[in-house]
């Protein structure tokens, strides 16, 4: 029979990348989706098949990461081999506006799922969604053994999530692992993220669509890389034969004004006759400098990283250039993409 995965935040970025992934090795794939007025699944709508028809292996359920008792009926009834907990108030610059429902849904969250399996006894595989964030003003690179200082609500209540996660792993000996990924993006990026708005203003200034680009601090200095191959990462954490925490990370820095420039030089323009900056966008405390030393994940999973900075902007500028009405720089954001993939997800 095949396995079973429950995905939390099924609907994002990371989710549906790996909903895709597991998919393509035969699992049957369960998602967490909240309900709302509005259709939210576009990101997963070309993989879902009515479930009333038998090849269908895609099934979703609404619930929400507040209500402990939908998430305890969802991990009984479904049974899940391995649950891969992506669902989070996924904003740091929100996280200060809204604290409260940050710690209570990205904290409390994982707890009430770390919880559901626990009760259940079945012998689920427990995949957390930790984040380079929680690393805040710690010496970089920064790997498994670095000490965290956050430095937002969104990478505090990560933190508490992080320490649950490996308090019922060495207390009730679940199978429950971090993973401590650092920044990964694609064309699914949300819009409010600052890699998104940068690509999704070029296409639409080069469509006459838009005239500047308002962002905050471009001196912060991250490591990014692309997310379907951080969704390949996820999932060899799990098929170790212990629970274990990783960081995940090109081991690559570039600041945003960097990201600002090298996006804009690809289509030609001078980035500074075009970004503004705008201080509601500034965060009361910001972390600086991030960079991964993912060397244990090298060693152990067999996972590097093969897209790179420049290919990634290439990726998501033309995929934003297409959604404005134009025609791509490159080879098209789809035709590379399915590259890509083809090419990550075919290796061993």
């Amino acid at each position: 029979m095949s396995k079973k995965a429950l995905i939390t935040g099924i609907t994002g970025q990371d989710g549906s990348y790996l909903a895709e992934f597991l998919l393509s090795k035969g699992y049957e794939v369960h998602g967490i989706i909240r309900r709302a007025s509005t259709f939210n699944t576009c990101r997963i709508d070309h993989i879902f098949v009515d479930p009333h028809e038998p090849s269908a292996r895609l099934f979703l359920y609404y619930g929400d990461l507040s209500d402990s008792e939908q998430i305890s009926n969802i991990v009984y009834t479904i049974k899940p081999d391995e649950v891969y907990h992506l669902g989070a108030q996924s904003h740091v610059r929100v996280s200060f506006d809204m604290p409260e429902y940050t710690g209570n849904i990205n904290a409390l969250g994982t707890v009430r799922i770390l919880e559901a399996i626990r009760r259940s006894g079945n012998k689920t595989k427990f995949y957390q969604a930790s984040s380079s964030e929680m690393f805040g003003n710690a010496p970089s690179p920064q790997n498994e053994e670095t000490y965290f200082r956050p430095r937002s609500p969104y990478a505090i209540a990560k933190v508490y999530a992080y320490w649950m996660t490996k308090n019922y792993r060495e207390g009730y000996n679940l199978f429950a692992c971090n993973g401590i990924l650092f920044n990964h993006e694609s064309p699914r990026r949300g819009e409010t993220f600052v890699t998104r708005k940068v690509t999704m203003a070029i296409a639409n200034i080069m469509a006459k669509k838009q005239r500047f680009l308002y962002l905050g601090n471009l001196e912060p200095k991250r490591d990014w890389g692309y997310a379907p191959e951080y969704v390949d990462a996820m999932w060899r954490i799990l098929q170790e034969d212990k629970p274990k925490d990783f960081v995940i990370g090109t081991e690559e820095q570039h600041s945003v004004r960097e990201f600002v420039e090298q996006a804009f030089s690809y289509v030609g323009l001078d980035w500074k006759k075009y970004v503004k900056t705008d201080p509601r966008y500034l965060r009361p405390t910001e972390t600086e400098d991030l960079v991964a030393n993912s060397s244990k994940a090298e060693k152990t999973l067999g996972w590097k990283p093969k897209v790179r900075f420049e290919e990634l902007i290439k990726i998501m500028i033309d995929a934003d250039m297409r959604k404005a009405g134009m025609n791509p720089i490159g080879e098209g954001d789809e035709i590379l993409q399915k590259k890509i993939l083809d090419r990550w997800w075919k290796t061993d």
